[in-house]
């Protein structure tokens, strides 16, 4: 009788290794590789991305505010720019009439009155329009209306307060229509006492100050100053 180590090993346990390692073979290559974990540095949407050698790092958030335009730095308003010194014609405002001043004056001051305009409208960098009445008046047009529509259709009134001023009057017309249309626009109707005391000044325009014509230019430049002034507003 045989022995039973020499029985040769079945075909199924001979072969079990090798298939075996057919298995891990298989499924080695069968087998996907792992994604590699997304670093924090890495990732796209983080803000503290590393820059890379192709392009200039990112600002820094801890690094100084860049000294941009005010309109950068704004809450979206745009900004509005105000210098020390406004021309007057860069207001929208001050077209919505055809005349800035109103001079307003006795026919008995005429020479006066026309020295004021050709200074105002020649010496004044904002090329003041003004009203003069024997020159800009309708040919033909009612006093009334003309002297109603100069008032209405000018800025600031310059009332040109001389002897003949209180005796004209037209004139006192004039000033109680420019009071009464603008009763509470300070700076828009001028008093310039010429030739004048204090005693003699309107009781009607007690509670303004009136320009001091007794200075060499005539207070011509305090007139100017307190028109464009009042054209400032207006912006």
């Amino acid at each position: 009788m045989a022995s039973s180590s020499s029985v040769p090993a079945s075909p199924a346990q001979s072969k079990k290794p090798r298939d075996k390692i057919a298995d891990w073979l298989r499924q080695t290559l069968l087998k996907k590789p792992k994604k590699m974990p997304v670093s924090q540095e890495s990732h796209p949407s983080d803000g503290s991305q590393t820059a890379t050698q192709d392009g200039p790092p990112p600002p820094s958030r801890s690094s100084p505010p860049s000294h941009s335009s005010p309109q950068s730095r704004s809450s979206g308003l745009a900004p509005t720019l105000q210098p020390t010194h406004m021309d007057p014609s860069s207001s929208s405002g001050r077209w919505s009439k055809d005349y800035d001043v109103c001079v307003c004056h006795s026919e008995e001051d005429l020479e006066a009155a026309q020295a004021l305009v050709s200074y105002l409208e020649s010496s004044s960098k904002a090329s003041l329009r003004c009203f003069l009445q024997l020159r800009d008046a309708t040919p033909g047009g009612a006093i009334v209306s003309e002297l109603c529509q100069a008032l209405s259709s000018s800025h600031c009134r310059v009332l040109l307060i001389t002897p003949g001023f209180l005796r004209d009057p037209w004139c006192k017309y004039q000033m109680l229509q420019a009071l009464t249309e603008a009763p509470g626009a300070e700076g828009c109707t001028i008093p310039l006492l010429s030739g004048l005391t204090r005693a003699a000044y309107p009781p009607e325009l007690r509670f303004m100050y009136y320009v001091d014509g007794r200075g060499q230019d005539g207070g011509f430049y305090q007139v100017k100053e307190a028109v464009i002034r009042y054209l400032e507003t207006l912006s």
